[in-house]
């Protein structure tokens, strides 16, 4: 089990996206969908995860849809804030939002 993210950094904000990848690709409704949204293909994946954006991009799609994100938390054992902040950091985003 993952500790929280206490400050998260760059470093501990990749390694919760690549979790939040093996969450997606672990269910092939979650897959499919992720796939579905960005336009890529099962191959691409590979090479675009060594990509800081691309990382951004995982959790993007999870912070962006509530179920998805609760169930990675549970899964994980993450408060999804954490994830959220983690996101703000990969992205370069700063902001505030409301997470249950």
């Amino acid at each position: 089990m993952e500790k929280p993210l206490n400050s998260t950094s760059r470093k501990a904000a990749e390694s919760l996206a690549i979790q939040a990848l093996s969450f997606i690709a672990a269910d092939p409704d979650r897959l499919g969908r992720f796939l579905a949204a960005t336009g890529m293909g099962p191959g691409d994946i590979r090479v675009a995860a060594r990509e800081p954006l691309f990382l951004a991009g995982v959790l993007d799609h999870i912070t962006a849809d509530e179920s998805l994100l609760l169930g990675f938390a549970a899964d994980t054992k993450f408060d999804p804030r954490e994830i959220v902040r983690a996101q703000s950091a990969l992205s370069g985003r700063r902001y505030e939002r409301d997470v249950p």
